[in-house]
């Protein structure tokens, strides 16, 4: 058993997590002077983030505050908003592009790296990490604490270290095979941290589809729709899933319709096909002669509908014939969703440490000197470059509020 003990020169901080959040509270420490070795249960760091970048890095919005702050659900968001008072956006692209990276705005307000994925990022970033003398070592297993040391499981042996503070940048309970696996819940619980169970957030849902429609349009997408549930209305894509629905559209509306659920058994999800005209215009153009055109090419093109979104106006049961009945079929079909599916296939997770038992700095109030950063605390948001904006945000906060706490000692 090998123990390290910190330094009296200058304080030695651990940060256990090599994600977005830990990589970047590592950064703002030792940029402040701090000695920081970063933890990293796996071979290498950042898998989830690498995994998320190989459809195109979305790394923010640019979406104006006000909008921006109102894709965080209701329960978190006051405490988010002051993350990104700390971290902004506009922050986030300037630390991006000090790496090196130039980024560019999507026609959908979205924000990427010019190079689109996240390897080249993640180099750059490990490069200047390394150039502040941060130590990043792999294959640290963090088991809790035993007699007030960290308790970690190494190639080498069992490790224990003393450091002056700790940020715990952990991940959530999706992607396990990433290393979000929540397998750390217990060392907290015992830490007295009070926990909300685990979620699946970011994930599709269940749908009784006909045979038919299953067997000929999964994989289909659906595109430049508004999808709403409970007065919330979103614009976005959506995919035809063997088992349901997924996409964009849907991860924006997933808490709610996952809380729904729960309560209920189910919960309606209705999709406008045509979100770019009003009802009665629609239905105007729904007036006109079929001729001898079939009703599926006849709908393609009086409302520019495709074989996918014709085929679900009839799952939601038989068309009407009257104009205005059916534009409002097309402005609202209602599909009943009957379970998310699990956190194995959730991109991300709800639920973990409440965000009432750590202070306004992120520190652990059972256990000072403990800082939470990322998708270990209790918050959601949507996919779309929210949840990585505010997991880069709560590790400049996590950080801060750990030079804080040194200071103030």
């Amino acid at each position: 058993m090998m123990i390290d003990a910190p330094s009296s020169a200058s304080p030695t901080v651990a940060v256990i997590g090599a994600g977005p959040a830990g990589l970047t509270a590592a950064e703002r420490l030792a940029e402040a002077g701090m000695k920081v070795v970063v933890h990293e249960r796996m071979p290498s760091a950042a898998r989830k983030f690498l995994m998320a970048g190989r459809g195109g890095l979305n790394l923010t919005h640019s979406e104006a505050r006000e909008p921006f702050l109102n894709r965080y659900d209701a329960p978190a968001r006051d405490r988010v908003a002051a993350w990104l008072e700390a971290f902004s956006p506009a922050d986030l692209v300037a630390r991006v592009e000090g790496l090196g990276q130039e980024t560019f705005v999507g026609s959908s307000g979205r924000v990427f790296p010019k190079a689109m994925k996240a390897s080249p990022l993640l180099r750059a970033w490990l490069a200047r990490l390394e150039g502040l003398g941060v130590e990043v070592r792999t294959r640290s297993c963090w088991k809790g604490w035993r007699d007030g040391a960290l308790v970690f499981d190494t190639p080498e042996g069992e490790r224990l270290e003393r450091p002056d503070a700790v940020v715990l940048a952990l991940g959530g309970a999706s992607w396990a095979r990433l290393g979000s696996d929540a397998a750390w819940v217990p060392a907290l619980e015992a830490a007295g941290a009070d926990m909300a169970p685990f979620r699946p957030a970011n994930v599709g849902f269940e749908v009784a589809w006909s045979p038919l429609f299953r067997e000929r349009f999964a994989g289909t997408p659906l595109k430049g729709i508004a999808l709403s549930h409970a007065g919330r209305r979103v614009r976005g894509e959506a995919m035809i899933a063997v088992y349901g629905i997924e996409g964009g559209g849907v991860y924006a509306l997933s808490a709610g319709l996952r809380e729904a659920i729960g309560r209920d058994g189910s919960a309606p999800l209705s999709l406008d096909l045509r979100p770019d005209l009003e009802t009665e215009a629609l239905a105007q153009r729904l007036s006109r002669p079929r001729g001898k055109d079939s009703l599926s090419n006849w709908l393609r093109k009086a409302a520019r509908l495709d074989a996918a979104s014709v085929a679900l106006l009839r799952e939601a049961g038989p068309l009407p014939d009257a104009p205005d009945a059916l534009a409002r079929r097309i402005k609202g079909v209602e599909l009943a969703l009957s379970a998310p599916r699990g956190l194995e296939r959730a991109i991300s997770s709800a639920g973990g440490v409440r965000l009432e038992a750590v202070d306004e700095r992120l520190m652990l109030k059972a256990r000072p000197g403990v800082f939470l950063a990322g998708e270990m605390l209790d918050w959601e948001a949507p996919t779309g470059g929210y949840l990585l904006q505010a997991s880069f945000a709560s590790g400049v906060v996590a950080a801060d509020g750990l030079l804080d706490w040194l200071r103030r000692r």
